[in-house]
């Protein structure tokens, strides 16, 4: 279970509306971020959310062979919320966890970014 678990929030997004607003956006870039260096997506599942005949959001969540990440967005506040967990059982997947997650913070170009990094299953050691 020793792993490492990265979340943000991000505001004040000025990526283009499509990444905000369209869960198809959304699932490109989740699903290339992952690949990109070198973790494994086995399955996903992304939902588009309306107001009435308009788009208003999207959510998704990409599990991957080393763990998941989940992504939210709220396009009327250009805001965004992710989270990335890698188990590091068999291999350190940190750098590829932290490669991942500055690409995805990237895609979203944030203003305002609020990170936190937390180091998961070493009993004894204090919260980073």
């Amino acid at each position: 279970m020793h792993g490492l678990h990265l979340i943000a929030e991000l505001h004040e997004c000025t990526c283009a509306r499509d990444l905000l607003d369209r869960v198809e956006t959304l699932r490109e870039v989740c699903l290339a971020v992952c690949a990109s260096p070198g973790l494994t997506p086995v399955a996903q599942a992304f939902h588009q959310f309306m107001d009435g005949s308009r788009l208003a959001g999207a959510t998704g969540a990409v599990v991957l062979a080393e763990s998941h990440l989940a992504v939210h967005t709220w396009p009327e506040l250009r805001a965004v919320t992710l989270d990335l967990y890698v188990c590091n059982f068999s291999r350190d997947n940190s750098a590829a966890a932290r490669a991942a997650f500055a690409q995805l913070i990237a895609r979203f170009c944030p203003h305002r970014c609020v990170q936190r990094e937390i180091v998961r299953g070493q009993i004894g050691t204090p919260p980073v």
